[in-house]
């Protein structure tokens, strides 16, 4: 779920920006500031949960606004509102078919919600087996099961995260698979019509004999490499059967078979 960030520059906010403006709610909350405290709650929430403040999440667009309404005078640096202050501020997870379904709530009004696929913590000592499925395995599997499918920003920022997890390189090459991707979404963007773009297919059915070094998926791989794809997608979802779900589905695989 994707949320509208403030554009207008601060002078030309007469009044706060309220939850309305910026997320589908209703009733009391709508009208509502975005206060300090409420955008710093939600984003310790995030992070308590999901590691991290996700950008162009609902922290992140909480935390613009309260921003700007503290910079223009419209609210205090200690603010919070008596729905956040009363109601709470919430992020929660559940797990449906193998993937996690995040929540985010002020009080009992949603701001945000996503889907990411869901890979178990592996449990500790255990080790991987030698015929772990690889990096460039499963981005094959995605080009088998999605592969019909024009590739777009999330999915080259997937592919990339997958190439530097897979050789350790903090660095995509020019002319490898990561860059490939890059370029095929750049002009994927320039294209008409859906069959003059590289898809998925084009770019990964060899992915292994492109990758100049490979490795056996891990749960911190598959992290990465979900992480990337939702940070990159409007929606802020992974595509089924996409690059970010083969490869969880592999680290998933991997971690029962060690």
């Amino acid at each position: 779920m994707s949320q509208a960030q403030p554009q207008r520059p601060a002078e030309e906010y007469q009044d706060p920006i309220k939850y309305g403006d910026v997320f589908d709610v209703s009733g009391d909350l709508a009208s509502k500031p975005i206060a300090p405290r409420d955008a710093a709650t939600m984003q310790a929430a995030e992070n308590m949960l999901l590691g991290q403040t996700l950008r162009g999440g609902p922290a992140a667009v909480m935390q613009s606004a309260a921003n700007i309404n503290e910079r223009t005078g419209l609210v205090g640096h200690s603010d919070v509102t008596d729905v956040a202050r009363d109601q709470g501020v919430t992020v929660t997870e559940t797990v449906v078919d193998d993937q996690r379904v995040i929540v985010e709530s002020i009080g009992s009004q949603m701001v945000g919600q996503y889907v990411q696929p869901n890979v178990p913590m592996r449990t500790p000592g255990a080790t991987l087996d030698k015929d772990s499925i690889t990096i460039g395995e499963a981005l094959e599997a995605s080009a088998m099961s999605a592969g019909d499918k024009p590739i777009d920003q999330s999915d080259a920022a997937a592919i990339q995260a997958a190439e530097v997890r897979a050789t350790g390189k903090n660095e995509i090459t020019p002319g490898s698979i990561g860059a490939e991707a890059q370029s095929a979404a750049s002009l994927n963007t320039r294209a008409m019509r859906d069959q003059d773009k590289t898809t998925l297919g084009d770019i990964l059915t060899d992915a292994t004999r492109k990758l100049p070094e490979d490795k056996a998926v891990t749960k911190e791989d598959a992290e990465r490499v979900i992480s990337a794809e939702i940070r990159n997608d409007p929606t802020m979802t992974t595509t089924p059967g996409g690059v970010a779900a083969s490869v969880a589905a592999a680290a998933r695989i991997n971690q029962q078979q060690g």
